[in-house]
C-alpha cells in the first residue's frame, strides 16, 4: 500500500473512536437541568461523570479503534493495543510525573499495533513455545513496546507536557488566519478523505487547559467540553458552513435543475441538506459539484476559512462532539460563549452561498444534477441489497478487491486494478463521485448509506451462488420491459429482463458467451452463457419486416464474445421509419433458471456500461451448461 492508501485507512480509523462523543455530550447536556429541584439531586453527579468518563478513557478509545482500522477489524490487534494502554497507563501513572496519557498517545499505540500486527500475526516459534506464535504473538510484542515507551516517557515528561502546551500557544498566536488555514484546509482535504488526519490534531491535540480536578485535558474538543472559555476557536466556524451554506448549495442545484427533472432532485437534495443541518455530513452535496466545477470548489473551501476567521475574530467559542450540525449545536449552546451569532453570520453566508451558486451554475452551464450529465444521487432506502451485486460488478467484481472499508460518507477500496473500476456505472447506481488516490486506493462517494453498502456487498462476496452480471448492450436510456410497446416482450412471453432506448446504432455483448442464434434480418442475436443462460437482444419493434435493411451483423454463429464486444451496427433512421419502435429488449429466454433479478435505475447508459443487470441462477443437480 502506497503513502496516500496508509493515510486513508488512517483517517477512517480516526473517526471509529468518535462515534462515543455524542453520548458524551449528551450526558453532560443533561446534567446541567435542575435535578435538585426536582427531587434527584444525584442524577446530576451520575450524568456529569458518564460524560466525562469516555473523555477520561478517549485515549484508550483511540489506541482500539486505530488498531482495529488500520487492521481490518483485528480483534487480536485491538486487544493488544487496550493492553498496551493499560501497561503505559500504569507505568506513566506510578512515576512522579504528572504525565497524562493523550489522545496522541492511543493513536501511536494503536499505529505501532497495526504494524506489529501485521509482520508478527503469522509467526511461527520452536514447537514446545508455539502456543505464543501466530496472533498471540501480537499482544506480547506491543506489551514489550508500550512498557519500553512509557519507560522513555517518564524520562521525557516535563518536555513533553510543555510541548504540548506550548505548541497551543503558538497555534494561537496565529490568531484569525491561522484558524482561516485550517478551515481552508480542512476543506480541500475532503475530496481525498484525508481532513481527519489535520481535524484531529487541532481538536484532540493543541493546546492544554488544567480542570478544577488537577489534571490536564488537551485539544480543543476536550477542553471545550471541560469548561475552557478559550476553546472552541477552531470548530465554531464549522457551524455556518455545515448549517447553512452547503443547503443553501443544496436548494441552488434544486432551483437550477430542468423542470422535468426538479421532483427527484428535490427530493434528493432537500434530503441531503436537513443531513447537512442536523447532523454535518455535509459530501453529498459537496461531491455534487465538486467534479464539474473544481474550481467552485476552491471557493467553497475559501470562503469556509473565512467563516471560520470570522467567528474567531467574533470570539464565539463553541463545539461539538460529532459535527457541526443543529443538533450538536443545541445540545451544546449551554457551553458556548457567544454561540447565538452563529444564527445570523449563517442566515448571511447562505444567501451568498445560494445567489453566487445559481449565478455559477446557469453562467458557466455547470452540469449538476439535474442537468445534463451531472453525477446523480438517489433515496437508497429498501434499494440496497438489489443495487450491491451491480456496484460490486462495477467496482471489477470480488477478485479486484484487496481490502474494502466503509467511513460515514464512502467506500474505502484498494483494488488490484482500478482500471476496472466503471465510473459511469457507478454514478448510475447512485455515487456522488470516485476519487483515485494511486497505487489502487479508490474512495466512493454514496453518502450516509456507504456502511449499508458494504455489508451487502460482503454478503454477496461471502454467499456461493452463481450470478450473472450484464452490461448495456447499447447507448441510451434504460427502461422496464413493460414499458417496451409490444404485448409480448411487455407481457414477458419471450422471457423477463429489460430494454432500451438507443440513441446510437451500436449493439454490443451484454456478456461473456456464445453466438447461438444470428437471425437472417440481423435485427436480433442469441447468446449463450457459461452458466447455460440464453439471452435474446432484439433491436427495435417489428424490425425483421425490413429484411435486413439497415442491419449489418461483425459476429457469425459460434464466435465467442465479451462483454462490450461489437455484434451488430443498425441505421437508426431507417429503423425508426420503417418499425414502429426503436425499443430494445435484452430478456432471458429460459428465466425459469433465474432464482432473482436485481437492476439499475431506469436512467440513461452508456455502451458497455457494467452493472445494468444482475441475476441469481437457481441450484440445479447437473450444473451449468458450457458455452
Amino acid at each position: 500500500m502506497n503513502v496516500m492508501g496508509h493515510l486513508q485507512q488512517l483517517g477512517r480509523s480516526l473517526m471509529l473512536p468518535t462515534i462515543v462523543l455524542p453520548a458524551a455530550a449528551v450526558f453532560l447536556a443533561l446534567s446541567g437541568l435542575p435535578w435538585a429541584s426536582m427531587g434527584m439531586p444525584s442524577i446530576h453527579t451520575h450524568l456529569q461523570t458518564a460524560g466525562e468518563t469516555l473523555f477520561v478513557f478517549l485515549p484508550y478509545l483511540f489506541a482500539f479503534g486505530v488498531a482495529m482500522g488500520m487492521t481490518s477489524n483485528a480483534v487480536t490487534a485491538g486487544l493488544a493495543a487496550i493492553a498496551g494502554m493499560f501497561i503505559y497507563t500504569s507505568i506513566i501513572n506510578a512515576s512522579h510525573y504528572e504525565l497524562e496519557p493523550t489522545v496522541f498517545t492511543g493513536v501511536i499505540i494503536g499505529i505501532v499495533t497495526s504494524i506489529l500486527n501485521e509482520k508478527f500475526k503469522s509467526i511461527k516459534l520452536p514447537e514446545y513455545i508455539q502456543f505464543f506464535g501466530g496472533p498471540r504473538f501480537v499482544p506480547l510484542i506491543v506489551s514489550v513496546f508500550s512498557t519500553l515507551w512509557a519507560i522513555v516517557m517518564v524520562q521525557i515528561a516535563p518536555t513533553i507536557h510543555n510541548a504540548l502546551i506550548e505548541l497551543g500557544d503558538i497555534v494561537n498566536s496565529g490568531g484569525g488566519f491561522g484558524v482561516f488555514l485550517f478551515g481552508f484546509v480542512l476543506r480541500i482535504l475532503v475530496v481525498f478523505g484525508l481532513h481527519h488526519l489535520v481535524s484531529h490534531v487541532f481538536w484532540f491535540q493543541v493546546g492544554g487547559y488544567q480542570v478544577p480536578g488537577g489534571h490536564m485535558v488537551f485539544g480543543d474538543l476536550p477542553r471545550f467540553f471541560a469548561g475552557d472559555p478559550t476553546a472552541g476557536g477552531f470548530m465554531a466556524g464549522l457551524y455556518p458552513t455545515m448549517m447553512f451554506a452547503l443547503p443553501a448549495i443544496a436548494f441552488a442545484i434544486i432551483h437550477e435543475a430542468r423542470e422535468d427533472l426538479k421532483p427527484t432532485i428535490r427530493k434528493t437534495f432537500t434530503i441531503a441538506a436537513l443531513s447537512s443541518f442536523l447532523t454535518g455530513v455535509t459530501e453529498p452535496i459537496e461531491f455534487a459539484f465538486l467534479f464539474v466545477a473544481p474550481y467552485l470548489f476552491v471557493v467553497h473551501a475559501l470562503l469556509s476559512g473565512f467563516m471560520m476567521w470570522l467567528t474567531y475574530e467574533l470570539g464565539i467559542r463553541t463545539g461539538f462532539s460529532f459535527s457541526a450540525g443543529a443538533i450538536d449545536f443545541l445540545i451544546n449552546e449551554h457551553l458556548a460563549t457567544r454561540g447565538w451569532l452563529i444564527i445570523p453570520i449563517g442566515i448571511v453566508f447562505g444567501l451568498i452561498y445560494y445567489v453566487m451558486f445559481r449565478w455559477a451554475i446557469r453562467r458557466f452551464r455547470i452540469p449538476t444534477p439535474g442537468r445534463e450529465e451531472g453525477s446523480q444521487l438517489d433515496e437508497w432506502a429498501g434499494d440496497i441489497p438489489y443495487r450491491a451485486p451491480l456496484i460490486l460488478q462495477a467496482i471489477g467484481g470480488k477478485e479486484n478487491i484487496v481490502q474494502m472499508e466503509a467511513c460515514i460518507t464512502r467506500l474505502r477500496l484498494k483494488v488490484g486494478s482500478d482500471k476496472l473500476i466503471d465510473n459511469n456505472a457507478l454514478k448510475h447506481l447512485g455515487a456522488a463521485g470516485v476519487i483515485r488516490l494511486g497505487g489502487g486506493n479508490v474512495q466512493i462517494v454514496f453518502g450516509t448509506y456507504s456502511e449499508l453498502i458494504r455489508e451487502e456487498m460482503d454478503k454477496a462476496i461471502r454467499r456461493d451462488i452463481s450470478r450473472v452480471l450484464f452490461c448495456s448492450p447499447v447507448q441510451g436510456r434504460m427502461m422496464p420491459l413493460s414499458e417496451v410497446p409490444d404485448p409480448i416482450f411487455a407481457g414477458k412471453l419471450v422471457g423477463d429482463g429489460v430494454a432500451f432506448m438507443p440513441e446510437k446504432g451500436e449493439l454490443v455483448s451484454p456478456v461473456l458467451g456464445k453466438v447461438i442464434h444470428v437471425y437472417p434480418s440481423m435485427h436480433a442475436i442469441g447468446i449463450r452463457t457459461p452458466d447455460g443462460l440464453e439471452v435474446l437482444l432484439h433491436i427495435g419493434i417489428d424490425t425483421s419486416q425490413l429484411k435486413g435493411h439497415g442491419f449489418s451483423a461483425v459476429v457469425k454463429e459460434g464466435d465467442q464474445v465479451k462483454p462490450g464486444q461489437l455484434l451488430i451496427t443498425f441505421d437508426m433512421q431507417k429503423i425508426r421509419k420503417g418499425s414502429k419502435s426503436l425499443a430494445t429488449p435484452m430478456v432471458i429466454t429460459n428465466s425459469d433458471r433465474v432464482s432473482s433479478w436485481s437492476f439499475a435505475p431506469f436512467k440513461s447508459v452508456k455502451r458497455g456500461q457494467a452493472s445494468v443487470m444482475s441475476v441469481v441462477l437457481k441450484e440445479r443437480s447437473g450444473g451449468g451448461e458450457t458455452a
